[in-house]
């Protein structure tokens, strides 16, 4: 997810992490006289004592695995002079080179997700003043659009206030720890959680629509809000209180090998597969509602819209990230980095394309306001000027 953890920060972190548990060893080991080499931690792997003439064997290290499953060995020679220096060097035994993505890369990929966030708060904000605009849009079914589109809006300003707060050029990223960092990385989870969850209302109410075949009341609205915004909130404020409670290091955007990041991670999983098994099942009724033998019976254009809506969320549906979540961490992390942050970004301007602009309803409503501005301006009515026709579901 965009909210996680700064590639570089990760790389820095386990480094730190080694050198503590390296450190706490050779103080366990005291100030026993040897003949043969003491502990020593070499700014990359901890060796352990040896004796004199003895060749130490270790794999390398698990930070490399962050950027793909290393297997290689690195070796050194215990001396009557002390260790020799490690053999073959760590970026050939390990291969890491050609591996390691380049800072150029990182910012290639921040370029390329600031544009794809840039674009959709644009074409979301227009999206949004269009369905409250006009008041013959005003629906159910717009209201949940209304509501993931704020949501999308709100995950594109908290991903450039958490990139504002914590990567600036001017402080260190990876040990800062201030209460508007915290904020601006609670407020980024905030609304990435919140955007799944009116990803999954957005599931529910198509499933509403074909099993009732009635639009949601105003509890079931309600209703849906709680699940949208209020069960999100529920849980990041279980998050915080965790971080300040047991985990109160850095800006929290850290969350290697912390259970709390469950807290989070967990229910936008759960959202993920319900989101997916969803998606099944309508796929699954409105085949049969299309069934050649019943289409007499049925209304077909009503579920023929409601397929290509159907269709129209696949890419929204989020079952990518249910494949990355289970992946371990080194798998191709510049494919990860480019779904998850990349084409991720552009997310918000495909859902305003699709459920906005190029919506029959919105664009039936825009017509006529041209036409009745074009009325008023010359005093004539063009031919052809019709009056809108609420007639597409979504």
């Amino acid at each position: 997810m965009s909210a996680g953890l700064h590639p570089e920060c990760e790389y820095i972190y386990q480094l730190e992490q080694e050198e503590r548990r390296c450190l706490r060893q050779i103080e366990g080991y005291g100030n026993t006289s040897s003949s043969g080499c003491l502990p020593e931690w070499d700014s990359v792997v901890c060796w352990q004592a040896a004796e004199a003439g003895e060749t130490v064997q270790v794999p390398c290290p698990a930070v490399f695995s962050l950027f793909q499953n290393i297997t290689g060995t690195v070796s050194r020679n215990c001396t009557s002079s002390g260790w020799t220096q490690p053999f073959p060097l760590y970026h050939v035994a390990c291969s890491v080179d050609d591996d390691i993505p380049e800072e150029s890369y990182f910012a290639t990929v921040k370029l390329i997700y600031s544009i794809g966030y840039g674009a959709s708060l644009v074409s979301l904000s227009i999206a949004v003043v269009i369905l409250l605009l006009f008041r013959r849009l005003h629906c159910a079914r717009n209201y949940i659009h209304i509501q993931l589109f704020l949501t999308f809006i709100l995950k594109s300003v908290g991903v450039f206030v958490k990139d504002a707060t914590l990567f600036s050029e001017d402080m260190d990223h990876c040990t800062l720890s201030t209460a508007a960092c915290k904020a601006a990385v609670v407020f980024c989870h905030y609304c990435v959680m919140c955007n799944f969850s009116w990803l999954l209302v957005e599931a529910l109410y198509i499933n509403s629509l074909l099993l009732v075949a009635v639009p949601p009341s105003r509890c079931c609205l309600w209703a849906f809000s709680l699940l949208g915004w209020g069960v999100p909130l529920v849980f990041i404020l279980l998050w915080i209180g965790s971080r300040l409670g047991f985990e109160d290091t850095g800006c929290w955007d850290i969350n290697e090998e912390s259970p709390y990041w469950w807290i989070i991670k967990g229910p936008i999983v759960v959202s993920i597969g319900v989101n997916f098994l969803l998606f099944v099942n309508i796929i699954r009724i409105l085949v049969q509602k299309l069934n050649p033998r019943l289409i007499h019976f049925n209304n077909s254009s009503h579920y023929r819209r409601l397929t290509k809506s159907t269709l129209l969320l696949i890419p929204l549906f989020g079952t990518h990230y249910m494949v990355f979540n289970f992946l371990p961490d080194y798998f191709n992390m510049s494919l990860r980095l480019c779904i998850e942050l990349c084409l991720g970004s552009f997310q918000g301007l495909v859902v305003a394309i699709l459920y906005c602009f190029l919506n029959q309803e919105v664009q039936s409503e825009l017509q006529v306001r041209w036409l009745r501005w074009q009325e008023n301006s010359y005093g004539t009515v063009p031919a052809g000027a019709k009056g809108s026709q609420m007639d597409t579901p979504f």
